[in-house]
């Protein structure tokens, strides 16, 4: 998402930066890259495409469901003849046959949900797509969905300080339901002077996104973090949060604290 102009909308400020991000993540051992058509739209996908094609070994995660009028406007779309059109565009511009991870990007609440999940059952059935995902759902969501085609991830905005679907990440750690949190390094009044995060990233010779990431990691066996960023500096960075293990006390304060 970062990979491209102001309001996720047009090319990135530096094109060839972009391509070095990706190319030094996948030489850094990331193998999991979530991307939308939405971004851009289409320009993520495509910049994936020019630096990395054919892919060995990354798993590349697309979404559909969001139209895009403008800089910063997303309008959800789960017309079924959409995402279908929209997953072969998707298969495209990656220069793939096959996509590994297709997300539904957000439920469309003016078309019956059990449509938008039967497409993508559909799309499945005929080898189009590999895994389903789902974006930005509910429990309740997540099993009617669970009725029509297997999910195999749920992405939900979470971090430190919203957690409004911990009920969510318990479903998908008791089914074993990959959880990808967007915004994961959000962190708010506790990452400034003062705040907890900073005084723990202090003590621990770490920043503190780095601190956002490596709790989320700790909280659950099938969390995913995906944090964006459009610098290499900054990819090595949030990196690095991988290797960074936080005592229990920390743990403890850090869940306290939102």
């Amino acid at each position: 998402m970062q990979l491209t102009g102001p309001g996720v909308w047009g090319p990135p400020a530096d094109h060839d930066e972009s391509v070095r991000v990706l190319r030094r993540a996948v030489e850094l051992g990331v193998n999991l890259i979530d991307t939308a058509d939405a971004y851009g739209p289409h320009v993520s996908e495509e910049l994936i495409r020019e630096a990395l094609h054919p892919y060995d070994g990354v798993l590349i995660a697309t979404k559909a469901g969001q139209l895009r009028t403008g800089p910063g406007q997303w309008h959800p779309c789960g017309r079924p003849e959409y995402l279908r059109q929209q997953c072969e565009l998707s298969l495209r511009r990656l220069g793939l046959e096959r996509i590994e991870l297709f997300q539904l990007h957000r439920v469309d609440p003016t078309v019956p949900a059990a449509d938008q999940f039967g497409a993508l059952a559909d799309l499945r059935a005929e080898g189009k797509i590999n895994l389903v995902g789902l974006s930005q759902v509910s429990v309740a969501q997540v099993e009617e969905a669970e009725a029509i085609v297997e999910i195999a991830t749920v992405q939900n905005r979470y971090n430190l300080v919203d957690r409004t679907s911990d009920d969510v990440l318990r479903h998908c750690t008791e089914r074993g339901i990959g959880f990808i949190p967007w915004h994961p390094v959000g962190a708010g009044e506790l990452a400034k002077p003062g705040g907890l995060v900073h005084d723990i990233a202090e003590g621990l010779d770490a920043t503190a996104a780095q601190v956002a990431l490596a709790w989320l990691l700790q909280r659950s066996s099938i969390m995913l973090p995906i944090p964006g960023t459009s610098s290499v500096a900054h990819l090595e960075e949030n990196l690095l949060a991988a290797e960074l293990k936080l005592d229990l006390s920390t743990v403890a304060a850090l869940d306290d604290a939102a």
